[in-house]
Parts: structure tokens; C-alpha cells; sequence
């Protein structure tokens, strides 16, 4: 944004709203799109990373979600002012629509999404090999899970994306358990 170099380890995002783009930014323009009540066109994707309970989400409850993988996150669109759905794939992540009443049904299970901040933040969901337990459920920031679109992107192999891609898969969750703080009462703090 600013033509600052960026250190390619250290540094944040924001999401051009309107473009869909996530884009890397020093520290400095990340901050001045850190106000979430503002309706400007780019944000700042904050860091809070929220683990929701094993009872949380129960299997049938993702089953009537109809998403033909047991991966996929789900984030508010506040262009489209809608929640949009997305999972990996060998072309990188695919949309998947999602009814109104769907979404009601998964709020119901896990109320603290009420909090989840439009555009910038989204639950991702796994869905234990073979459907043998329940769902794992965390709130992550978004370009978290465009890092693992990418990941399984780059090693996918045939139609389930082959072991690769399932090793890739269950070192992001491992890292992603290892961030995340678990859902309390009110969990809008944290994060930037």
C-alpha cells in the first residue's frame, strides 16, 4: 500500500473488501484499518484464533450442511451480505452456497459466531475421516484459511487430494489447536 518493504515472515494482511483480495501490508497500514465499526473498503485481519467444544457442531448437523468434503470455512460476505462457504480443492477453494436457514442452524449450536467479525474472520470446520466423531470447530482469521487452501493446492493428488494433502491437513489443525484460545462466555477480546 505504502511501497514500504514487508518482511516476508512478520507481517499482517487486510482484505480489500470489494476486490476480495487479501493483501500484505506493514505494520502501520495495518493499523489504520484496524476500526471494525468503519465501513471502509479494506480491513485488518485481526489474530484471534477460538476453539469451539467437541459438542459443538454434531456430525448430523454438518451432514444437513450438504458440503461434499468434510473441510470448509464459512465467513459473512458484507459486499454480499451473506455468509459464503469454501473448501480446498485441487483448483484451490471452491463456493459452495449455503441456505440462510443452514447458517441459522450452525449459529444455534455455537452462539459466540455472533461475534465473529464480516469479512475478515471465519469457522473452520473438520470433519473427523470416516465421519467417526464429532466436527472440530475453530474460529480463525481469514487469510488462515486461505493458507491452507494454498498448502493443499500445492501437493493435491487425485480425487481426495491424497495422504499429502490429509498430513498437510492435520499439521494446520494441530497448529491452529495449538493458537487457539477456547470459547468462553464472551470471546470478543483478543486478537488485534
Amino acid at each position: 500500500m505504502c511501497a514500504v518493504p514487508i518482511d516476508g515472515e512478520a507481517h499482517s494482511h487486510v482484505v480489500d473488501v470489494q476486490g476480495r483480495q487479501l493483501m500484505c501490508v506493514c505494520r502501520p497500514c495495518y493499523l489504520l484499518f484496524t476500526e471494525t465499526k468503519a465501513n471502509l473498503r479494506f480491513r485488518a485481519v485481526p489474530d484471534r484464533y477460538v476453539r469451539f467444544g467437541a459438542d459443538a457442531l454434531t456430525l448430523d448437523q454438518w451432514n444437513a450442511l450438504d458440503i461434499p468434503v468434510g473441510l470448509a470455512f464459512f465467513f459473512r460476505n458484507s459486499v454480499l451480505d451473506r455468509m459464503v462457504t469454501f473448501y480446498p480443492g485441487p483448483a484451490g477453494a471452491t463456493e459452495s452456497e449455503l441456505a440462510v436457514d443452514q447458517w441459522t442452524q450452525i449459529i444455534d449450536a455455537i452462539p459466540h459466531l455472533t461475534l465473529m467479525l464480516p469479512d475478515v474472520e471465519a469457522l473452520l470446520i473438520r470433519v473427523p475421516e470416516q465421519g467417526q466423531g464429532q466436527p472440530e470447530c475453530f474460529l480463525v482469521p481469514i487469510d488462515a484459511c486461505y493458507e491452507l487452501v494454498g498448502q493443499l493446492r500445492a501437493v493435491w493428488r487425485g480425487f481426495d487430494g491424497g495422504q499429502d494433502a490429509r498430513r498437510r491437513i492435520d499439521a494446520f489443525f494441530s497448529q491452529v489447536a495449538a493458537r487457539s484460545k477456547p470459547a468462553v462466555a464472551n470471546s470478543a477480546g483478543g486478537g488485534r
